[in-house]
């Protein structure tokens, strides 16, 4: 039986597709000159294109079949090993039949967007430094952040920011602010939008996602019953994973350089909300005096997006969250992002590499 594995020249196709990919993908500059800025914008342009016009997510739709077919599959191995048949249910053509839609599923996803997990990244395209910072070094990031926050803390309120919670203006602020950017940096251009609302936000609670980019259709999704404050911020995260930058951090990164030239003030707010958010997790950790100091001095209106974040928070716990969230770890450390979750931290790296090759003034 297993001789027929090894006849089975479609299955051998695509294994060697497979090691030919990961081969590629060792080399982090032949990636980002060949495929993050040779083929990727070609085929996520056209995956865009043919797509984002459709109201609705068809990657979700994708994800609900296959979650269909799956459990189908599951009860059907279930009531055979209840019948006592499971053993003429397994074989060598089963296990071929499965590894070729594992091996299928690997490629597709390489190929239209996982590879970018393996580009030189944002830090090469600003030339940034990235090397260990002093809890001084983060007290000066985090009080510089807070003052950007405070300033435009007074310039937002509750009913300003009400026409945020329509989609479709909030999605077209989104690409009017990457339109922004890119006037300074041409790689955050951004061509046939595809940001839409997700059929799946119910199950945002249990799976822990506010927003998620679809790699086999080239869509932003983002989970609608957030804080109105914050999806600015994962709006622009989002869009930020279609322009390439698979890794967490990049995102944010990218994130952070398109929403605070927003014209929308309460993007602006969004992205210093969030920036604030991961360097004060960091300065907790590192330089408690100088957080404790940083919390007292926090605009009245972040202390009351703080309270409403953390209450969100408390409703969205349940028992099914943490596992989901570990299982998330864990993709995020296949795909060369060693910290995990932890790798939306890493974006202070970014951002204090950024503050000492430009100034403070540049932040």
């Amino acid at each position: 039986m297993f001789k027929n594995l090894l006849r089975d020249r479609l299955l051998i196709s695509l294994l060697v597709i497979s090691i030919l990919i990961k081969i590629f993908s060792l080399n982090p500059y032949r990636v980002e000159k060949y495929y993050t800025f040779g083929f990727y914008p070609v085929v996520s342009k056209i995956l865009r294109s043919i797509l984002g016009w459709i109201p609705f997510s068809v990657g979700d739709l994708l994800y609900i079949g296959a979650s269909i077919f799956f459990i189908w599959k599951a009860w059907k191995f279930i009531r055979l090993l209840a019948k006592r048949q499971a053993k003429d249910y397994l074989s060598w053509v089963l296990f071929g039949k499965y590894l070729k839609l594992v091996l299928w599923i690997y490629i597709v996803f390489n190929t239209f967007w996982g590879l970018n997990y393996d580009r030189q990244g944002i830090a090469e395209q600003f030339g940034l430094n990235m090397q260990q910072y002093t809890p001084t070094d983060l007290y000066e990031l985090t009080s510089t952040l807070q003052q950007r926050l405070n300033y435009y803390a007074t310039k937002v309120d509750s009913l300003k920011r009400l026409p945020l919670n329509n989609n479709k203006t909030l999605f077209n602020e989104g690409i009017a602010a990457y339109k922004n950017a890119a006037k300074q940096y041409s790689f955050l251009t951004y061509d046939h939008p595809s940001i839409k609302p997700s059929m799946l936000t119910f199950l945002g609670r249990y799976f822990g996602f506010t927003g998620y980019y679809n790699p086999f259709t080239g869509e932003a999704q983002l989970k609608t019953d957030v804080p109105v404050f914050v999806k600015p911020f994962i709006v622009c995260h989002e869009i930020g994973h279609q322009l390439g930058y698979a890794k967490e951090n990049e995102a944010n990164f990218s994130s952070y350089l398109a929403g605070r030239v927003s014209d929308n003030v309460e993007f602006r707010y969004s992205i210093y909300y969030d920036m604030y958010g991961y360097a004060m997790s960091d300065l907790f950790v590192y330089n408690r005096p100088c957080f404790i100091e940083l919390k007292e001095s926090e605009h009245p209106q972040v202390k009351r997006d703080n309270q409403a974040y953390r209450e969100y928070l408390l409703k969205s716990r349940n028992a099914v969250e943490p596992v989901m969230s570990l299982a998330y770890d864990r993709y995020l450390k296949m795909n060369n992002q060693p910290r995990g979750k932890e790798a939306y931290n890493e974006v202070v790296g970014w951002l204090m590499a950024y503050m000492k090759k430009y100034g403070r003034e540049a932040l």
